[in-house]
């Protein structure tokens, strides 16, 4: 094996295409890395129950990042750590959607909430996540400026028209760190593949940052590489370029 023994995939627009499938030629690389002895990790924004199939796709019985890092996963179904979004902020962020009138959702740790289908007690829910869509971007700049000034969140998008909010401290690289500890890899051995700005701060501290070819121009800007398009299957360019090449 060479130098990268963890491989962190983000899911929408990097493993997967627009269809939101994973090609046959990305799910043949991943098979190559992992009988290859490397670690390939789900690393997403999505919530455990919408990430599992994927994994479950690929026969990875390996650590899990879901909701952005808010999970850790030590396997599919067995939970490392997990960290709350505070309520109160919860209803903040909830009120500041419907003052804007825009698409906003929410997971819990039992379910996903959105404008057609709020909880109705948010104080005793238990939140990992929530996030705002539009395509209007001057009312998501307004509303990003706001949430900008509160304490405790941390802000980032999965893509241009939405902003994730997690508990402050929550990125898919906190968790990729953790990961490391439970595997006792050095960051320096890890690839992170990802798209957006949830991407960003695991491509930064990983030792080897890709972007995908359709990445936000921010991303591109932080990796050291740049890889083909979801499109393109820029996952298995990926893993035949740097991650098994001795």
């Amino acid at each position: 094996m060479g130098k990268y023994r963890l491989l962190a995939l983000d899911l929408d627009g990097t493993l997967l295409n627009d269809r939101s499938e994973i090609s046959n030629t990305n799910a043949k690389w991943v098979r190559h890395a992992v009988e290859a002895g490397v670690t390939v990790c789900v690393s997403t924004g999505r919530g455990f129950p919408s990430a599992l199939p994927f994994a479950e796709q690929l026969r990875l019985d390996t650590p899990m990042i879901t909701v952005n890092g808010g999970e850790i996963w030590t396997k599919p179904h067995s939970l490392h750590r997990r960290t709350l979004l505070d309520s109160q902020k919860v209803m903040k962020l909830h009120a500041l959607a419907e003052q804007h009138d825009v698409w906003f959702w929410g997971y819990t740790t039992n379910d996903i909430y959105n404008k057609e289908r709020w909880v109705g007690d948010t104080i005793t829910s238990h939140w990992l996540k929530f996030g705002y869509y539009t395509e209007n971007l001057p009312i998501l700049n307004e509303i990003l400026k706001e949430i900008q000034t509160w304490d405790g969140l941390e802000i980032t998008n999965s893509s241009p028209y939405n902003i994730e909010i997690n508990s402050q401290g929550v990125s898919k690289a906190s968790a990729l760190e953790e990961v490391c500890r439970m595997l006792g890899y050095d960051m320096s051995e890890v690839v992170a593949v990802g798209d957006s700005l949830n991407d960003i701060a695991a491509i930064r501290a990983s030792g080897l940052g890709v972007a995908m070819g359709n990445a936000q121009d921010e991303v591109k800007a932080a990796a050291k590489v740049v890889t083909g398009s979801h499109q393109e299957h820029g996952v298995a360019q990926v893993i035949q370029n740097y991650v098994l090449r001795t």
